[in-house]
């Protein structure tokens, strides 16, 4: 990203690793939607973009060589790097909430240049194998589909439960396909728009509420014959969606914080109390990864579903320019980056996905 809404491909130093990193030859990149708003606006918050750089951060590729006291991979291995490096020596990496440590290096988060690049060296202790079973291009979301999970397991997602996901971009798909996955009863999606409510339905919700046409919190509410529901997971990032789902959580219920809010959202608390429902908040996620792949490998979360639009390297602010203006029904956009040496075919050939 060279400029807003500007992306040029620059020839880069080849890395090689340090010790206990590997390099991974990149195959896939997806977009997320902290790319799309560093495309467009420079800045998330505090982090800003002042220089030429590098996005994504949901990437997946192949070994191409291995550093000093490197054990357990090879050069071929396919794997997916986890996008957050932690320091490992803080209290909330020691006691395993490693998301949350104060000095994470996040990929394509300023300062941090990210992995929509031919090579990268990245610390091998952050690095997954990919079984046979899933494909580069589905390791390649691997990283939304953890953010889907974390939020499932802080909600307490199990069998039986029935669950609202107010918002169906793709955070509230993979949301959805961690919930089914959990064993979810029954799973209802809210947006504003049929052409995410169609994904949804694809994707296995059982209802769904167009909230431009009727009111989500009434349709809820009959959906679920008065009693609400078990848990709430606002992917939207609005204030809207949080304030609706105060008024459809169930008793006992939990409301999961899982959009970005970037506004302050005036919230009435007493529903919540004489239900004894509770908030909680996520964070990205935390030893998710090899759950993440597990569920690939055993065909119990299935990505293919997904369908995800392809787009070729050099092609990549077309790409980013391609799922803003079709946000609405694009699920998950994905850059394919093919070696320079190969000669012709690729492994997304002969697959479903467009």
């Amino acid at each position: 990203m060279t400029a807003l809404g500007k992306m040029e491909i620059e020839d880069c130093e080849m890395p090689s690793p340090k010790a206990g990193e590997v390099v991974i030859g990149i195959r896939y990149v997806g977009i997320c939607g902290s790319d799309m708003h560093f495309f467009r606006a420079g800045r998330i918050g505090k982090k800003v973009i002042d220089r030429p750089f590098v996005l994504g951060h949901e990437g997946a590729g192949v070994v191409t060589a291995v550093g000093e006291g490197v054990r357990g991979f090879a050069v071929g291995d396919r794997v997916v790097p986890e996008p957050g490096t932690p320091c490992g020596e803080c209290p909330m990496c020691k006691t395993g909430r490693y998301n949350l440590c104060p000095d994470m290096r996040f990929l394509a988060s300023p300062p941090n240049d990210g992995c929509l690049r031919r090579y990268m060296a990245y610390p091998a202790r952050m690095v997954f194998h990919l079984p046979d079973e899933v494909s580069l291009l589905h390791g390649a979301m691997i990283e939304p589909l953890a953010v889907g999970l974390h939020a499932a397991n802080e909600g307490g997602v199990k069998l039986g439960k029935t669950a609202v996901i107010l918002g169906g971009g793709p955070i509230g798909m993979m949301t959805l396909l961690a919930c089914r996955a959990m064993g979810a009863a029954k799973i209802i999606v809210s947006d504003l728009y049929e052409n995410r409510l169609e994904n949804a339905r694809r994707l296995g919700a059982q209802a769904t509420v167009c909230a431009a046409e009727r009111d989500t919190v009434r349709e809820v509410l009959r959906q679920t014959k008065g009693a609400g529901a078990d848990i709430v997971f606002e992917t939207a990032g609005s204030r809207a969606t949080l304030q609706q789902a105060v008024q459809i959580v169930g008793r006992a219920g939990t409301i999961v914080q899982v959009g970005n809010q970037n506004e302050p959202v005036e919230i009435d608390f007493m529903p919540l109390m004489v239900r004894e429902a509770a908030i909680k908040t996520i964070y990205r996620y935390r030893n998710i990864f090899p759950m993440a792949i597990e569920a690939l490998a055993s065909g119990r979360i299935d990505l293919s579903l997904v369908e995800p639009s392809v787009f070729p390297f050099e092609q990549a602010e077309h790409a980013f320019r391609y799922t803003i203006e079709h946000g609405q029904s694009i699920i998950k956009s994905v850059i394919e980056i093919t070696p320079s040496d190969e000669a012709g075919g690729n492994e997304h050939e002969g697959c479903d996905c467009k």
